[in-house]
C-alpha cells in the first residue's frame, strides 16, 4: 500500500505524513483520519453532492468548510446563504432543478429550518439535512455534547407527515449513514435527517472510503413519459413517482398546498386522503429496507441496553464490563431513530426482564420504547443533560 505524503502532522507518538488526510490509498480505496464532520462531508461527495447552502453553526462548521473547499474542485456548487431559513430554502430548489443537495446545521438553525423540511416533504423533494446536536434550549451550550433534538427530528413541523432520521456512533459509521441518507432521500423523495452530536462530530478516528463503485449509491428516477402524460405526484415505485428535473422539458406544478397529482391545489377530500395514504405508505411499505441496528447479545440478555449515537458507545463499553462480572447483558444499537424500530424492540421486550434506555436528554427516546414495550419489561432510564457524555459507569449503576 502506497502512502502519500507532503504534510507531517503527530497523531501517535512518532510522525504520520499525510496529505489531506489521507493515510494511504490503493485501487481507490482511501484509508484517512478524519473527524465526523469531515467524515460526512467525505460521504456526501461519495453520494454524488452537487449543492450544498448552508449558514456556520457551532458544531457543525466543519462540514460546511469542508465542502467549500472540495466542492469547486470538482465543478460542483457551494454557497454560505445568509441564515438557515434560506439554507434550506436553496438546497429545495437546487433539488428540483436536479442537484443532490444538503445542508448542515446545529440547534437554533435546525428549528429555523423546520418550516421548509416540512415544505420539502409536502412537495416530496430529496434532500439532506444533517444536524449535529449540541446542548439547548435557545443558544443554551453551543460546544457541548447533546442527544436533546430527538423528538424535534421526529415532531418538529407541524401537520402529520413522516421522517427519516439517522444516527452514526462513529466515524466509519457518519460517512456510511450519509451515503445512507442520500439514497434514502433519493429513492423515496423526502428529506433525510443526519442526526448527529457533538462528539462524535468532533472526535477523529480512521475512516476507510471503499472505491467507487463499492458501496451503493442511488441516483433519482426520472419519468421516461411524454411531458403531458407526466404526474409528478402519482403512485409509482417505492409508493411515489419519478421525480423530473426543472429544465428537461417537464413542465410541473410545485406547491406547499395540498395537490393532486399533477401538484395543483386541491381541497377535493378524496385527493387529500389519497395523498396522505400514499406518501405514508412510502414509509410503512419499506420499513425494512429503511430501518437499521446493530445487534450485540440480544436474543438471551436479561438487560437489554438500547441505545444511539456517541450513548452507544458507552453502552458497549457498560456491556463488556458487565459481562466480566458475569452478567448476561446485550445491547441494541438503533441507527435508524425514525421511523422507530418497534418490530425489533417488541422483540427484545417478550424476552429481556429489563431494558435500559441511556441519553443524553431528560428522556425522548424512552416514550417510544415504553410505548411499544407497553409493561412487559422494566424500562430504567440513563439520562444526563449538563453537556457531558454519559459515561460506561453510569450504564453500569443502572445496571446494578
Amino acid at each position: 500500500m502506497q502512502k502519500v505524503a507532503t504534510k507531517k502532522y503527530e497523531i501517535m507518538p512518532g510522525q504520520f505524513e499525510i496529505e489531506d488526510n489521507i493515510l494511504s490509498q490503493k485501487g481507490g480505496e482511501k484509508i484517512m483520519f478524519l473527524s465526523g464532520n469531515d467524515a460526512c462531508a467525505e460521504g456526501a461527495l461519495y453520494a454524488g453532492i452537487s449543492f450544498y447552502a448552508g449558514y456556520p453553526i457551532t458544531p457543525s462548521t466543519e462540514i460546511a468548510e469542508y465542502l467549500s473547499r472540495h466542492l469547486p474542485e470538482h465543478g460542483k456548487t457551494f454557497i454560505q446563504m445568509e441564515d438557515e431559513i434560506a439554507s434550506m430554502a436553496a438546497i429545495i430548489g437546487a433539488s428540483l432543478g436536479g442537484a443532490k443537495s444538503m445542508t448542515a446545521t446545529s440547534g437554533p438553525g435546525f428549528s429555523l429550518m423546520q418550516e421548509n423540511i416540512g415544505f420539502a416533504s409536502i412537495a416530496e423533494v430529496p434532500c439532506v439535512i444533517a444536524n449535529v446536536q449540541r446542548l439547548g434550549p435557545s443558544t443554551g451550550g453551543p460546544t457541548s455534547p447533546s442527544q436533546q433534538d430527538v423528538m424535534q427530528a421526529r415532531w418538529g413541523r407541524h401537520g402529520d407527515q413522516r421522517i427519516i432520521a439517522l444516527s452514526p456512533s462513529s466515524i466509519q459509521e457518519t460517512f456510511d449513514l450519509t451515503v445512507r441518507a442520500f439514497n434514502l432521500s433519493e429513492k423515496y423523495r423526502t428529506p433525510v435527517i443526519l442526526l448527529m452530536d457533538e462528539v462524535v462530530g468532533h472526535m477523529r478516528e480512521k475512516l476507510v472510503v471503499p472505491a467507487e463503485g463499492k458501496l451503493e449509491v442511488i441516483n433519482r428516477e426520472k419519468p421516461n413519459c411524454k411531458p403531458e402524460d407526466y404526474l409528478p405526484f402519482g403512485d409509482g415505485k417505492n409508493n411515489c413517482a419519478p421525480l423530473a428535473v426543472f429544465g428537461e422539458g417537464y413542465r410541473f406544478h410545485v406547491t406547499g398546498l395540498h395537490h393532486d397529482e399533477r401538484g395543483f391545489p386541491t381541497l377535493k377530500k378524496n385527493e387529500i386522503i389519497s395523498w396522505f395514504e400514499r406518501v405514508n405508505k412510502k414509509f410503512d411499505d419499506h420499513l425494512d429496507d429503511i430501518i437499521m441496528y446493530d445487534e450485540y447479545e440480544t436474543e438471551k440478555a436479561d438487560t437489554v441496553i438500547i441505545s444511539f449515537g456517541i450513548t452507544a458507545r458507552s453502552a458497549l463499553a457498560a456491556q463488556r464490563i458487565a459481562k466480566q462480572e458475569g452478567k448476561n447483558i446485550g445491547v441494541l444499537k438503533l441507527k435508524t431513530i425514525w421511523p422507530f424500530p418497534e418490530k425489533i424492540v417488541s422483540k427484545i421486550a417478550d424476552s429481556a426482564k429489563t431494558i435500559i434506555v441511556p441519553e443524553m436528554n431528560m428522556g425522548q427516546l424512552v416514550l417510544e420504547v415504553e410505548r411499544v414495550v407497553k409493561g412487559r419489561a422494566e424500562i430504567k432510564k440513563v439520562n444526563r443533560f449538563d453537556g457531558e457524555m454519559i459515561n460506561p459507569y453510569e450504564i453500569l449503576e443502572a445496571i446494578k
